[in-house]
């Protein structure tokens, strides 16, 4: 199987407290490879890397992946439809772009509308976003992950913000919109229901790395102890 990206003896680390202190090691890999295919939960206690890993994971595939934040960063002051629309700004010109803004065509609102509807926050397109609840907000960063159009999907606490059965839903179709993807879950049993391969991050290293039908039910107490 094709792999996608490859991780050797890398160590990542995040800024000190103080910028007079030398930066923190947050994670050690020894090895780590992405194939393509897989769809891999990323989990561990907060504080265990997984925001560290996707954030370094996109440094090395800047083009090629999808990117949905732990916190939405939507621009309050645009409607829904622009934030969505700025996953795709990339693929037009500047005057596109601009016309957008003030004038959308209607094959921009057929496609947003599309993955809108999906979603159900079709009706919401056309609100400031800062009018929305978190829930709602999330669905949006969502949908603008969902319009880069990149093979590949990374994401962090994708719908950490949404109750069970919704999260699952959005979840569950947004990976299927990506052939490979990497997600870090605060919810272990949501992303065992989602994806075909599982890794938990402890103690600044990788604990374990293996397809879900394979995972140890101890092994994911350990993880959280």
């Amino acid at each position: 199987m094709t792999i996608a990206i490859e991780l050797r003896d890398c160590d990542l680390s995040y800024p000190a407290p103080h910028t007079d202190q030398p930066e923190q090691l947050a994670l050690h890999i020894g090895h780590l490879a992405i194939r393509e295919g897989d769809h891999i939960a990323l989990l561990g206690r907060s504080g265990s890397g997984k925001s560290t890993l996707l954030r370094h994971l996109r440094s090395q595939l800047p083009y090629a992946a999808s990117w949905c934040p732990q916190e939405s960063s939507l621009v309050p002051q645009l409607k829904a439809f622009h934030n969505i629309y700025a996953g795709g700004l990339d693929r037009y010109s500047g005057l596109a772009n601009l016309k957008t803004l003030f004038l959308p065509s209607a094959g921009r609102k057929a496609e947003i509308g599309e993955i809108a509807t999906a979603l159900g926050i079709d009706e919401l397109l056309w609100r400031k976003t800062d009018e929305l609840s978190g829930g709602q907000q999330q669905r949006v960063a969502v949908a603008r992950a969902l319009y880069q159009r990149k093979p590949l999907l990374l994401a962090d606490e994708p719908v950490s913000a949404l109750d069970r059965q919704q999260g699952e839903q959005v979840l569950t179709h947004l990976l299927g919109q990506h052939t490979t993807a990497v997600v870090a879950l605060h919810h272990a049993d949501l992303g065992l229901r989602t994806c075909n391969r599982v890794i938990g991050l402890k103690d600044r290293q990788i604990q374990f790395d293996t397809p879900v039908d394979q995972l140890h039910e101890d092994a994911l107490r350990r993880l959280y102890q």
